[in-house]
């Protein structure tokens, strides 16, 4: 008994509940604000937001004091914590959740413990079998040793316990754990139950290829060169080349999936599993999930590499001509500054023509190509991309000649990713494209925003996927939610903080580039704050000038319960509710749980990342969740404790058949 009554004295906590705050400011500054941002042209733009493809901290375990801002010590009274295990928590408060719920009709809300120690909320949604599963799960990745060889002991353990007694032991351990389902009618329980406890899903069919390093270099070789030859003109830029050292893009990156070109075949099959994934999403969520694809799975890694070569040669071509840094639409010239610098050139032809196909408004030049023309399935990038010399006048090729053949894949890869969006957009379904090499991403951003102009008119559709651990995020995100305001269509982000920090920070130092990578996790996590709150400064000035703020979503996507934190107090402190629907937060399923749940049974929009597919065909994506929760110890062991405690709670309650049932209804 004496145990019994430390057990119980253990459970208390206090919990902070955020109120709306709505209030929009009065002062002469907002009103100065307001006026400002409607004399800059078009309305801002956006919607909600979507979730991680891996919000695993940079470096993993190197940086886990991540020097984070906490909430001001006004905002949050911190529980005690008790043995350096349990939490304590009202006996009185437990008790009136437990025998007063909800009326009926009425969707439960819960107060939100911000500290994230409250094993109760926690894992109110788990079984005592499911609490059990994940405590041996992370006992398992706490071993460095069965880590290291995971891989290795899956297929021994499939060779000696053939498919079925397998199938069952991964069911019991890492598959149960991490994947929902292996089929979208097998996952359809665990959504539901999901969204009775206010989660609503991001769903990823996580089948991969188990391929050796040599095929995937062969692969990437080959699909990255075009069949013109691999020519590196002047003025050409490295990192937009293929090298056999990192052909292997999963080299260093265990969060992230990665697909490897075959044929254009497989990028079909690709195409109908999207779309397969949007029909579960649908069908299951109410038109409240997302679905996650990769532009890698779509088409030919080349034409990435050269489209992003070209984006970032546009670049240096405007800052060769009129200085400064950054993207054309940061330079705020105008199509007369252009005529100007051709002025010596005469009564050129060729120059007028281009000079009619700049895209621009009355604030300046947007885009020196006719991007627009991209996702209409019928551009020929080997003619869109030309400019004409300052000296010379002659038109010269930003991108190499380009063969027909894969002119027609690019076409291809288009047409994919417009039947995939408009599948999205009449399944009332939001699509997210991941982040992926920064060696692809101007080519995959440019994509995506092209895409977000033409679906995301009256609400996003289409998201961005924002890498915070990039030296250039904060200017890129700026650049992209300028030209949403000033191109009028919504815009949806996911900031992450980046799934291939080493492999990017090898291959610069290889290929004698930058190191396009922050220097430290505290650099990386001012950058993820900085960005965060420009995006929440522009939602609040559309609210306070009554505009629609929800014409600016972002998704929150990380494990790092500092950044939930901070973006919670930023939240309470310019007045944006859960019920705006502008801000959401994400994690992968299996993976703090105490994040997740606490805060979608408090009412806000919160997702899990739901992988699904075959037992066998998920080995790798396995692998990789197994490998990255080694590198998060710290954030394991937390895990593991509340775990621990809440199993002891329900033991000694007599609650070991205890049966989940929600009444929470998703923001």
């Amino acid at each position: 008994m004496a145990l019994l009554r430390s057990l119980s004295a253990q459970r208390t906590a206090i919990s902070l509940v955020y109120g709306r705050n709505s209030s929009k400011s009065s002062n002469s500054v907002a009103v100065a604000a307001c006026r400002s941002f409607h004399q800059r042209g078009t309305r801002s733009t956006v919607g909600e937001g979507a979730a991680s493809e891996s919000t695993r901290g940079v470096n993993g375990a190197r940086f886990l004091h991540s020097g984070e801002r906490p909430l001001q010590a006004s905002a949050v009274v911190q529980p005690e914590l008790v043995s350096g295990e349990t939490v304590k928590r009202s006996t009185k408060q437990e008790s009136s959740q437990e025998r007063n719920p909800s009326p009926a009709g009425s969707p439960q809300r819960d107060p939100l413990d911000v500290s994230f120690n409250d094993p109760i909320a926690a894992f109110k949604s788990k079984t005592t079998g499911e609490l059990i599963r994940a405590y041996l799960v992370y006992m398992i990745c706490s071993s460095e040793k069965l880590v290291e060889h995971n891989m290795t002991l899956m297929k021994w353990s499939k060779n000696v316990l053939g498919q079925r007694l397998f199938t069952a032991l991964m069911k019991a351990t890492f598959y149960g754990h991490f994947v929902a389902g292996e089929d979208q009618i097998k996952i359809i329980p665990t959504l539901e139950r999901l969204r009775s406890f206010g989660v609503k899903p991001i769903l990823d069919y996580s089948v991969e290829e188990d391929i050796t390093q040599e095929e995937a270099e062969k692969r990437e070789v080959e699909s990255s060169v075009s069949s013109a030859g691999d020519k590196k003109e002047e003025g050409s830029m490295p990192q937009y080349h293929v090298d056999k050292s990192f052909a292997d893009r999963r080299y260093k990156v265990s969060s992230a999936r990665t697909y490897f070109y075959l044929n254009e075949a497989t990028c079909e099959r690709n195409m109908e599993i999207f779309i397969k994934c949007l029909e579960a999403v649908s069908g299951a969520t109410f038109g409240t999930g997302i679905t996650a694809i990769k532009l890698t799975a779509l088409g030919r890694p080349q034409l990435l590499l050269q489209l992003s070569e070209v984006i970032m040669r546009t670049r240096k071509y405007m800052e060769d001509m009129v200085g400064g840094q950054g993207n054309v639409l940061t330079h705020h010239k105008t199509i007369k500054d252009l005529e100007k610098y051709y002025a010596t050139l005469g009564d050129n032809k060729d120059v007028k023509e281009f000079l009619n196909n700049v895209t621009s408004d009355k604030e300046g030049i947007l885009h020196l190509f006719p991007w627009s023309g991209i996702v209409d399935e019928d551009s020929q990038l080997s003619d869109t991309f030309r400019v004409p010399d300052p000296q010379t006048g002659q038109m010269r090729r930003l991108i190499s000649q380009i063969p027909p053949k894969e002119e027609e894949m690019f076409r291809n890869m288009i047409r994919r990713l417009n039947t995939i969006v408009k599948a999205a957009a009449d399944l009332d379904v939001r699509i997210m494209v991941d982040a992926e090499q920064t060696y692809f991403q101007p080519a995959i951003s440019r994509i995506t925003l092209e895409m977000m102009r033409k679906y995301n008119k009256d609400k996003a559709i289409v998201f961005n996927t924002y890498q915070c651990y990039l030296r250039e995020t904060f200017r890129e995100v700026n650049t992209d939610l300028e030209q949403a305001k000033r191109q009028n269509f919504y815009f949806g982000a996911k900031l992450v903080r980046g799934a291939y920090m080493d492999q990017e920070r090898d291959r610069a130092k290889s290929l004698g580039y930058p190191d396009p990578v922050n220097p430290t996790f505290e650099a990386t996590t001012e950058m993820y704050h900085k960005t965060l709150s420009e995006c929440l400064r522009r939602i609040k000035l559309m609210k306070d000038c009554d505009d629609d703020a929800r014409k600016i979503g972002i998704m929150v996507a990380s494990h790092n319960e500092d950044t939930v934190r901070f973006a919670i107090q930023q939240m309470k402190e310019i007045g944006i509710s859960p019920e705006d629907k502008v801000i959401c937060f994400g994690q992968l399923l299996g993976m703090c749980d105490y994040i997740t749940f606490p805060l979608g049974q408090a009412g806000y929009s919160a997702y899990k990342y739901i992988p699904y597919g075959p037992v066998e065909e998920v080995l790798p994506y396995l692998s990789r969740r197994a490998q990255e929760n080694k590198g998060v110890l710290k954030k394991i062991k937390k895990e593991k404790r509340l775990l621990l405690s809440e199993i002891r709670r329900r033991l000694m309650r007599g609650q070991l058949f205890y049966k989940p049932k929600g009444n929470y209804v998703p923001i």
